[in-house]
């Protein structure tokens, strides 16, 4: 049973016959690996006894005063037990601690939950034209053609259509990546036809997992602006629309798969109006 320091003082100064049960600096280097505790402890709140007189297992009650400014009663087993001898000072204070410690959640007991700090949204490209919603343009900041496979895709509507071919961009209404303006791999203005060419690369990590959602989103985009989209899905990659297309490669067989795909989007008479 813990006893108050000046009737453990009393007691250990009658067992051992001397005033000065224990010298100041006795247990010094045992107190020493407890930096907090020492910075705690008040000889003035405990009858005048240094810490360093109070051997580490003694059962005695100690008085201590935290940084805050928090006293409380501990024996000095009770505070070493405490956590925290290199974490937060706090840890050293019972009512620190309890003050610290996550409180539990009551079932109907209505809680108010911090909102997370907003981030600011990032800043919208200033290089897009003023433009009405769904107007193809030559754009600066579209990225250039990086696909051998969809150059010959070009070049192999281009031999068929007639279509114009300055242009890369579309208008949006809303932001997509930080830019107003969609890219599509290949703009039909007449038709208001986008053709995308997907394949999943070298490393077969393209248009697939997340990148694939980024597609939905861009064809959502192109979609609001009063266009069409027609993707030709190669390898494995299964079709995102009704209108995509899934070819092994890119020839004559697929040119004339797409060219009837665009006759079912916007009619025969209005597609045969632009072959060569």
């Amino acid at each position: 049973m813990p006893e108050p320091v000046q009737q453990w003082w009393a007691r250990r100064q009658f067992s051992r016959g001397a005033a000065v049960p224990y010298e100041v600096g006795a247990f010094r280097s045992g107190w020493a690996a407890y930096p907090e505790l020492i910075r705690q402890y008040h000889p003035e709140l405990n009858h005048g006894v240094a810490l360093s007189q109070v051997p580490l297992a003694a059962d005695v009650l100690l008085c201590w005063e935290c940084a805050v400014g928090h006293r409380f009663a501990a024996t000095p087993t009770e505070q070493r037990e405490r956590p925290g001898r290199v974490r937060r000072r706090s840890a050293w204070c019972p009512e620190c601690s309890a003050l610290a410690r996550p409180q539990p959640v009551v079932l109907g007991e209505a809680r108010a939950i911090p909102a997370r700090p907003r981030m600011p949204a990032p800043a919208v490209c200033t290089k897009t034209p003023d433009l009405p919603k769904g107007t193809a343009f030559l754009s600066a900041c579209a990225p250039k053609p990086a696909s051998a496979a969809e150059e010959k895709l070009r070049a192999a509507l281009t031999s068929r259509l007639v279509f114009t071919g300055e242009v890369n961009a579309i208008k949006v209404a809303r932001p997509f990546f930080r830019h107003t303006e969609v890219w599509p791999d290949i703009l039909l203005p007449e038709l208001r036809i986008a053709v995308e060419y997907d394949t999943v690369g070298r490393h077969g990590l393209e248009h697939v997992g997340r990148r694939e959602e980024t597609d939905r989103r861009k064809d959502r985009a192109v979609r609001s602006a009063g266009w069409e989209v027609v993707r030709v899905r190669t390898g494995k990659l299964e079709p995102l629309g009704p209108h995509d297309l899934q070819l092994a490669s890119v020839g004559t067989r697929g040119v004339a798969l797409l060219i009837d795909r665009l006759r079912e989007i916007r009619g025969a008479l209005m597609v045969d109006a632009y072959l060569r």
